[in-house]
């Protein structure tokens, strides 16, 4: 009977840590849906009362195809395209769809709203992107790079960011 136990013991640990790396696997695929690259945007959207972005295959294909290319080098260098577009990239299975726009709608405090600037020497960009009112569409792309890290990116039609017009 001893024996029986320390064997059901053992196969715990093994069956704990196979749950534990498919729920994670699953978190992670979760978290690079198109619902998911949209609800994250329309979360920081209605933050400031901007009207809600969908997805668009269209110009999600356009990110698929330009992710695709990226897969070498995961060099952040953007597409030169006809839309706005957002890139991140970053080592280990964190760097999902859901991760890279956090990553870009937390420069909001980098934001100033009545000056329509950035704070000095920051970035805000990606943020006002996410949130720029006429933005309707939006198509996300993930890619594992050959270097192992993740490349994200996210388009935007039609394109944000105007010199002179505020997001919102």
């Amino acid at each position: 009977m001893k024996m029986n136990l320390l064997k059901n013991h053992a196969f715990f640990p093994c069956f704990t840590i196979i749950v534990v790396a498919l729920t994670l696997a699953n978190m992670c695929h979760a978290q690079n849906s198109p619902q998911d690259y949209v609800n994250a945007h329309n979360a920081a959207r209605a933050a400031v009362g901007v009207g809600n972005i969908r997805w668009d295959e269209r110009v999600a294909d356009y990110a698929r195809r330009y992710a695709n290319q990226r897969r070498g080098d995961c060099v952040m260098q953007h597409s030169v395209g006809p839309y706005g577009e957002n890139l991140a990239s970053g080592s280990g299975a964190f760097m999902t769809g859901t991760a890279a726009v956090k990553l870009w709608v937390d420069e909001k405090v980098n934001y100033n709203y009545n000056s329509n600037t950035c704070a000095s020497g920051k970035v805000c960009g990606h943020y006002t992107q996410v949130v720029w009112r006429n933005s309707i569409r939006v198509g996300c792309a993930r890619v594992r790079c050959n270097n192992g890290w993740f490349f994200v990116t996210c388009n935007y039609d039609p394109p944000g960011n105007w010199v002179g017009q505020r997001p919102y």
